[in-house]
């Protein structure tokens, strides 16, 4: 797993002014975990990658992998440390003139690995990310997504316990992304991996991530467990997570709903919630899709009654039964007693 406690990053101006970039960052990624990172251009996202790759030094703080402060190391001993973390970057940054085997076996050879151990684990990795029939091929002759999946090999040859995936997924096209990260989440699976998942593509956080934090002006404002959000109708990171554009209506009463990631939504809730409580039931807007083997649903009803008094808390408990947890997103003034 990594542990970051406290990583703070600054840079000096030439003319002596200090700019913060990264204010105390805490964040931990277990093992067999994708956390992804999000957050607008400028937040802080590369640099700290920079420093989960150990590419740059924090200016405090620390980065632990397995229970190892990896942080203040420098020289031979920071070179060694370095392998415990495999990177992939935006672009495959795949040797032209070496072949896709020969892209994945240059960290093996530049350790001085024997030649029977360097073939033994190109083939393993060749065979891990689905492409050992284009194992003599160049990169020129690779698609975009298969770059990405030989640059991913190549970042486990050396057997890391942690990955980085910087922007791995930007610019693929749709089918090539799919790919990469099924690919990502099968790598997690089977080699036990910590993945750190730089993106700022909602849809790579829905189909991968375990877990979601967001960076915003070096700092991380949000952070949760991606089934718990989609569960979350007020959370502004689950809303964005996954998003629902709901219709403008005239409604007594508009509620936010989600579904319950822990038990299955009651299919003919509507009707049923309809019947219980005399009311007519408008859906406004709604979400609906698998998420990493969830169901997952955002909806914005809007509820006219054919009663004066609502006993509210009654029919959010009923919703929670149903599988659904609800939120009032607005009320006329004549309910908000009963609300």
């Amino acid at each position: 797993m990594i542990e970051i406690d406290q990583l703070s990053k600054h840079y000096r101006t030439a003319d002596g002014r200090v700019t913060e970039v990264l204010k105390a960052i805490n964040l931990q990624v277990p093992q067999a975990n994708i956390t992804a990172v999000v957050g607008p251009s400028g937040a802080g996202k590369s640099t700290l990658a920079k420093c989960i790759s150990l590419l740059e030094q924090p200016s405090a703080g620390s980065i632990r992998v397995n229970g190892s402060d990896l942080s203040r190391l420098n020289g031979e001993a920071l070179r060694r440390a370095r392998r415990s973390i495999g990177t992939v970057f935006q672009s495959s940054a795949l040797l032209q003139r070496k072949s896709a085997w020969e892209n994945i076996a240059l960290p093996l050879r530049y350790l001085g690995v024997v030649e029977r151990d360097i073939s033994a684990r190109v083939g393993e990795l060749l065979e891990s990310v689905g492409l050992s029939h284009k194992a003599k091929a160049y990169p020129d002759q690779l698609s975009g997504g298969q770059r990405q999946r030989i640059g991913i090999a190549r970042a486990l040859a050396l057997k890391p316990s942690v990955l980085l995936a910087d922007e791995a997924t930007s610019g693929l096209d749709p089918e090539a992304t799919v790919a990469v990260l099924d690919l990502l989440k099968k790598l997690r699976d089977d080699y036990k991996l910590a993945i750190v998942l730089i993106t700022h593509e909602m849809d790579a956080v829905r189909q991968a991530a375990d877990a979601v934090a967001e960076i915003r002006d070096g700092q991380i404002v949000q952070y949760g467990v991606v089934k718990q959000l989609l569960a979350q109708p007020d959370s502004s990171l689950g809303q964005r997570l996954f998003p629902l554009v709901a219709q403008p209506g005239v409604a007594e009463l508009i509620l936010q709903l989600s579904y319950r990631t822990d038990v299955p939504v009651i299919s003919d809730w509507i009707s049923r919630l309809s019947v219980q409580f005399n009311l007519r039931i408008d859906l406004l807007g709604a979400h609906v899709e698998q998420v990493n083997g969830i169901q997952a649903g955002r909806l914005q009803v809007g509820i006219h009654f054919h009663q004066e008094r609502v006993p509210l808390a009654r029919l959010l408990a009923q919703l929670e039964q149903f599988g659904l947890v609800a939120s009032v997103s607005g009320c006329v003034h004549q309910l908000r007693e009963a609300v």
